[in-house]
């Protein structure tokens, strides 16, 4: 490096790791315990246990002293929890780390798993961004994708959500799906623009290792929509939703204008943030840790001090991260920030690795600011990042 990078900022961000479902999703690899169909999580001790060992880790986590300006409760299905189970968690936050005023408090909800009375005590309790997992509104793709809903649930868990006014609704689509035809997906993207909510994600499929679909497909195989067909699908998604007047400020993400996701901010801008719960990642101190993925590890590795046995990330890979994070916004990275990190010839030299994808248009220098170009840059957003990683890692 022509110039030694230094680790600055302190964490004012924290995920809440929530591992329970209904079900598992057949495209799902993240770490959950199934805990059947139960609607509420007082119901369930194996939740409780669960949460008493989250806010435990909780209050032995060194603090750093700012409080907390965004809070993402994922899952799993966080809307599971109990209102109790949930405001003790935020008490824990509040006591150990502080929580700003006007902090973004989000929460992954999923269609069928709430009521009124529930969503309602979430929004009581200060969640003002709620993230709910729709998919699809095609009865048989939710189906085929092992989801838990139907379209009905969909339509009530909306109106649940417009009742109780939560400042900030985003909506959770997955293109790729197996047998999802491009008229299907055209249908989804219009009825979402139809609900109007504030923030939408689009996820294309990745068929995951030790998933479901992973044992079923192998990806270009048949019934998966072929390569032409997601790239016409990410296409059509970019004109549906920027035509309705939407932002697309980041690969898979559309916002209201002033509705962008904070805390996911945080993670594209390789920001420090606190990680608890059952396999989630951290990055605090220059360090990227995560925890146990299974239940059993996870209690044992609370009860031994949650200690963080990991090193500093080394400056070449904070570039590559920096590099892989950043420009999937969409106004990319400021070049005068990266020379100030990691020094005016590297910056020369990213440079020079992108030089091809300069001249196809999918890259471009901008007020100062490297952006890949929507839609094609974003497209073959993972062709140019490796060659970087090729010739800078």
């Amino acid at each position: 490096m022509s110039k030694k990078f230094s680790i600055s900022g302190i964490a004012s961000s924290a995920y809440v790791h929530i591992p329970f479902c209904r079900r598992r999703c057949f495209y799902c690899d993240f770490p959950v315990s199934v805990v059947g169909d139960r609607l509420r999580g007082e119901t369930s001790g194996t939740i409780s246990q669960y949460v008493e060992v989250l806010c435990q880790e909780i209050a032995i986590t060194p603090a750093f002293g700012q409080p907390l300006k965004t809070i993402f409760f994922g899952g799993g299905t966080p809307s599971l929890l109990s209102i109790e189970q949930l405001q003790r968690i935020l008490t824990e936050l509040q006591k150990h780390f502080g929580i700003a005023s006007g902090a973004e408090i989000s929460m992954e909800i999923d269609p069928g798993t709430f009521d009124l009375a529930h969503i309602a005590g979430y929004r009581s309790a200060g969640v003002n961004r709620v993230s709910l997992g729709v998919q699809a509104f095609q009865l048989e793709l939710l189906q085929r994708a092992g989801r838990s809903h139907s379209v009905e649930d969909i339509l009530a868990a909306v109106e649940l959500i417009h009742q109780v006014e939560i400042p900030v609704f985003s909506l959770d689509l997955i293109s790729g799906l197996p047998h999802q035809s491009l008229d299907e997906w055209q249908d989804s993207l219009e009825k979402t623009v139809a609900i109007a909510p504030t923030h939408i994600s689009i996820y294309d499929l990745t068929i995951e290792p030790g998933t479901a679909f992973g044992r079923y497909y192998k990806p270009g195989d048949t019934p998966l929509p072929t390569d032409e067909a997601t790239v016409k699908m990410y296409q059509m998604g970019q004109q549906v939703l920027t035509s309705a007047g939407y932002e697309h400020y980041e690969i898979s993400n559309y916002a209201q204008p002033g509705h962008q996701c904070r805390h996911n901010r945080v993670y594209w801008e390789n920001r420090p943030y606190y990680g608890f719960g059952m396999g989630a990642a951290s990055y605090v101190e220059g360090k990227r840790f995560t925890r146990p993925r299974k239940t059993k590890e996870y209690y044992q590795w609370v009860q031994a001090g949650g200690v963080i046995d990991c090193d500093v990330t080394p400056p070449k890979e904070v570039l590559l991260e920096t590099l892989m994070l950043g420009l999937r916004l969409a106004e990319g990275l400021s070049l005068a920030a990266l020379a100030e990190a990691f020094g005016e010839e590297k910056v020369e030299e990213i440079c020079r690795c992108l030089q091809l994808y300069f001249e196809k248009g999918w890259v471009e220098v901008a007020q100062g600011r490297l952006r890949l170009i929507d839609p094609q840059g974003f497209l073959f957003s993972n062709v140019m990042l490796a060659e970087l990683f090729e010739k800078l890692g």
